[in-house]
Parts: structure tokens; C-alpha cells; sequence
């Protein structure tokens, strides 16, 4: 038996046939309500909202049929039975390609069909329900997502906006000195950074930094390192009076360590900075477990620089060496993040490295020609992210 609380709906203007099929519905389990015409069956469809309508293909008024149909249509919870003589099946046929659900044959004599073709359409119809609901619900779902995109898009974008103004003007003039840099994300955003700086009339300050992971997450600590660096940078100058600053690049990794490390961000940096003394011409670096190590080319020959250290933001005893080298008259110094390593044929990362002095060298230290020789067209997608740092001067 049908559950209560299923509420149909007989429409026809003949009321021993609507009575018949009433009590026949009610027999079966069902809540049925009875109208004589179609408007009275319009307005008990707006106020009580049944779940299936049997109409007369024939009502007194006209287009009685195609109003009550037209109001289903718009109903989508509640279906419709066309009731039509044998005579009449084209019609029926035609209300069932305008959007009728099935069909019943006059005169109602077998009850058992009338409640096989009402359950059949419920069925049907509840099916039919609640696929839309959950089709609604999908789209839905996709409108929210396609909203939550763009907002991430419009936020990945305001950050990528926010790094590159973050990056130092390449190329960067001072006095001797030609600084350039490039840096391809592996996603929108980069967790590599380069910056470098003039910090008195006769010092230069630069540094490389790749921070652990990719996206979003990463770009924040490349934002958390410029304040850094910036931050000591104000306070160096603030207590001095123009002089050259004291401060070694051991110094700074040390105080970005202390800094990752309190702010728990879960993420560390391999880096390496540097300060060039304009007036000794020389190069004091250190190396915070950064890898490759600079590469120095000079006279058409290129080798690494020494020097080693733990990775930044990872260990509270973390010590940082500072390594003195005479520069050239004329050199490149080349900063590379280890995505670069990927652009590189080998084996293993110890066959890249062991390449990577003699690219220097076939490229004569120039920025142009190793990205060509790294094939890092604009527009490539890498797996990793890249940066990287020439620094040259050429006295003449």
C-alpha cells in the first residue's frame, strides 16, 4: 500500500467519473483532492502542491487541458496523468510529447492499473526530483567553486603583484657594478627570491633564497625575508651616522633563522648573501645550506666558491661562516637556485653541478645566453621554481 501523506489531485468536470477515481486513489493508500474545473485545479495546485495530477483531456473550459498542463510544466515537483477515451489517443499522445507523464484509458475499470500507473509515475517522478535536486545542488556546488577559484586566482594574482614589486629592477647600475635577475615560478607564485641593495657609499649587499615548497605558502616567507632583511638594514643605519655598516652576511642569516624559527611557519630556506666592499674590493659571503654554490667566472674560467652551512629556519644552533675572497677587475658571479639543476642532462645532481661551471663558461658568465643555454623560454612551465643572479663588473 501507498504511504499516507501522498497527496494527488483528479481534475474533471464530471463528477460521478472524478468521484469514481477518488475513491478508487483513496482505496490505494492515497490523500486525494477533487476540482470540477481547471481553474479550480490551478489554485488547489498553488495552495496544496500534490504530487500528481489526473486531468480530463476534455475540461468545459477553453484550453482547460492546456492551462492545468501549462501550470504543471511550471511546477516541476508534480506530475500529470492525461485521463482520455480510446477513441482520443492521438490527443493524449500529443499531451505526452507536450509534457504529460503518462496516460489512463476511460472508463477506470481495473483498479489494480490505475494504482500501477499512479505508483509507476510517482516513482518516475521522484526520480526525476531528486536527480534535479541533486543536479541543482551540483551546479551549486560548481557555482561556489568556480567562485572560490576566482577568488584564489584574484589572490594568487595580488601576491604574484606584490612579489614582483618585491623584486629588485633588473638590470640594477651601481657605480662598477651590473646586477641582473630572473625568476620563473614553478606555479603563479615563486618561493625563490633575489634582492639585492646598495647599504652604504661603499657596500653592496645581494642575497639568494629558495624557500622550501612551492605556491602560496612559500611567496609568504619570500614577503617575510624582505622585511627581514629590510628591517635590520633600518636599524644597521639608524644607529650609525653614514659610515660603512658592520654587519656581516653570516649576521643576517643568523637573524632570518631566529626569525623563521619564532614565527613557526613550518617552512625553512637554503640561501646565500653577500656584501661586496667596494673600497677593499673584496667579497664576504656565507652559504645557509644553499646549493649550487656561487659560481665565479672570470679570465674565461669558472669554478664554485667554497663554503657550506645549515639550511635557514631549521636549527636553533645554527652557526653561519663568513668566507673573504679578492674580486677581479673583471667577473661575473652567478646565483642559482637548484631548479635550475633540472634544466641540466644527467644522471644524477652531482653530474648537473659538476656541468654547470662549463655552461658558465660557453656563455661567457652572461645572463642572456645561460638562460638560452638552460632553454628557459617566457612562458615555460618548470617543475620547480627557478631564480637566478649575475653579477658582474668589467673595468676597462
Amino acid at each position: 500500500m501507498q504511504l499516507t501523506g501522498t497527496t494527488l489531485l483528479v481534475i474533471d468536470d464530471d463528477e460521478a467519473s472524478r468521484r469514481d477515481i477518488a475513491t478508487r486513489l483513496q482505496n490505494c493508500g492515497f490523500d486525494v483532492l477533487q476540482a470540477g474545473s481547471a481553474a479550480d485545479g490551478q489554485e488547489q495546485l498553488a495552495s496544496q502542491r500534490p504530487e500528481l495530477i489526473l486531468c480530463n483531456l476534455y475540461l468545459p473550459e477553453k484550453d482547460g487541458f492546456a492551462d492545468v498542463l501549462q501550470a504543471v510544466l511550471a511546477n516541476p515537483e508534480t506530475s500529470l496523468i492525461v485521463i482520455a477515451p480510446t477513441t482520443d489517443m492521438p490527443l493524449a499522445v500529443k499531451a505526452l510529447r507536450a509534457g504529460a507523464h503518462d496516460f489512463l484509458i476511460k472508463p477506470l475499470v481495473d483498479t489494480a492499473l490505475v494504482e500501477l500507473v499512479v505508483k509507476r509515475t510517482l516513482d518516475q517522478s521522484r526520480l526525476r526530483n531528486e536527480n534535479r535536486r541533486i543536479r541543482e545542488r551540483l551546479e551549486a556546488a560548481n557555482r561556489e567553486l568556480e567562485d572560490r577559484l576566482q577568488e584564489l586566482k584574484d589572490d594568487q594574482a595580488a601576491g604574484h603583484q606584490v612579489q614582483i614589486n618585491m623584486l629588485p629592477e633588473s638590470p640594477w647600475v651601481s657605480g662598477e657594478y651590473t646586477f641582473e635577475r630572473r625568476i620563473i615560478p614553478s606555479l603563479y607564485l615563486s618561493g625563490d627570491f633575489v634582492d639585492y641593495f646598495r647599504i652604504s657609499e661603499t657596500q653592496l649587499g645581494f642575497y639568494l633564497a629558495d624557500v622550501s615548497g612551492h605556491g602560496a605558502s612559500s611567496a609568504f616567507a619570500t614577503v617575510l625575508l624582505k622585511f627581514m632583511t629590510t628591517r635590520l638594514l633600518y636599524e644597521q643605519r639608524r644607529q650609525g651616522d653614514g659610515s660603512p655598516i658592520e654587519f656581516l652576511p653570516s649576521d643576517v642569516l643568523e637573524h632570518i633563522n631566529r626569525g623563521l624559527i619564532n614565527c613557526k611557519l613550518g617552512k625553512h630556506v637554503t640561501m646565500l648573501g653577500g656584501i661586496i666592499d667596494e673600497s677593499s674590493n673584496t667579497l664576504t659571503y656565507s652559504i645557509g645550506g644553499h646549493l649550487p654554490l656561487p659560481l665565479l667566472y672570470a679570465n674565461g674560467k669558472a669554478h664554485y666558491l667554497q663554503g657550506k652551512g645549515r639550511p635557514v629556519g631549521l636549527f636553533d644552533d645554527a652557526v653561519y661562516e663568513n668566507h673573504k675572497i679578492t674580486l677581479p677587475d673583471a667577473f661575473s658571479l652567478i646565483l642559482c637556485s637548484d631548479g635550475v639543476l633540472d634544466c641540466i642532462e644527467g644522471a644524477t645532481l652531482r653530474n648537473k653541478e659538476a656541468q654547470l661551471p662549463g655552461l658558465v663558461e660557453q656563455c661567457n658568465g652572461s645572463m642572456k645566453a645561460l638562460l638560452g643555454s638552460f632553454g628557459l623560454q617566457p612562458g615555460k612551465v618548470m617543475p620547480d621554481d627557478i631564480s637566478l643572479m649575475v653579477l658582474s663588473r668589467n673595468r676597462q
